[in-house]
């Protein structure tokens, strides 16, 4: 019986677990100036130049999604999973240990992705929308942590994890999870951030390093 080396990992979703922006994605579809627009302030917020807290809803607002984008961004999502990550997340689930999902994406866009990779819904934590009888954008759910720069620790450290927990992200919202106690390992499968990789206890290229680290006596020779 393989002996995994952390009992939980928290993934992030996007460019992590799909080469795939949530927010950009949405702003593509708004045109040229707004998709250049939000991307800066992603890069910004990821990168730790900015808070969080200071670009989530102003990207929302200069996007005001739709049921329809929504349900876009879902099957983007599935089309981009990352290599290996199925595979990767049901040899984790297999020996025991909890894979769980904890994002400052959309939660209604992530679902189908959650669904494709085998866990449970109740183990997504993303951000909520809320939209009119229509399907327009009225707001995100405001009360939400995981809509700030320090939320993922916070999100972190309510769910009580099995430890000792690996956080597995790309941007600096993932690194801010080391001080709910978990080790910090840098994605760079999609896109390399030399501020987030210099804070890392390790960095993994792809799912298959992920796997090898976690459950390493089922490392392929």
């Amino acid at each position: 019986m393989t002996t995994p080396v952390f009992a939980s990992v928290v993934c992030d979703a996007d460019s992590t677990l799909a080469g795939v922006e949530g927010i950009d994605w949405l702003a593509g579809r708004r045109g040229a100036a707004v998709a250049a627009a939000v991307a800066e302030l992603t890069d910004d917020a990821m990168a730790g130049r900015v808070a969080l807290d200071a670009v989530y809803g102003e990207r929302l607002a200069r996007i005001r999604p739709t049921r329809a984008d929504i349900a876009a961004l879902g099957d983007a999502y599935v089309a981009a999973l990352a290599p290996g990550a199925i595979a990767t997340v049901h040899a984790l689930s297999a020996a025991g240990v909890r894979v769980v999902i904890v994002s400052g994406g959309l939660r209604p866009a992530l679902l189908p992705m959650t669904r494709a990779l085998g866990i449970a819904e109740r183990d997504l934590h993303a951000v909520d929308l809320v939209l009119d009888a229509h399907g327009a954008y009225e707001d995100f759910d405001r009360a939400s942590p995981l809509a700030t720069q320090g939320g993922k620790p916070r999100v972190l450290a309510a769910l009580s994890l099995p430890a000792p927990v690996l956080a597995v992200g790309d941007g600096s919202t993932d690194v801010a999870m080391r001080e709910a106690g978990a080790t910090f390992a840098a994605f760079t499968g999609f896109v390399h951030r030399a501020s987030v990789v210099a804070q890392a206890a390790v960095v993994l290229q792809d799912f298959d390093a992920l796997r090898a680290l976690v459950l390493p006596s089922l490392r392929t020779p």
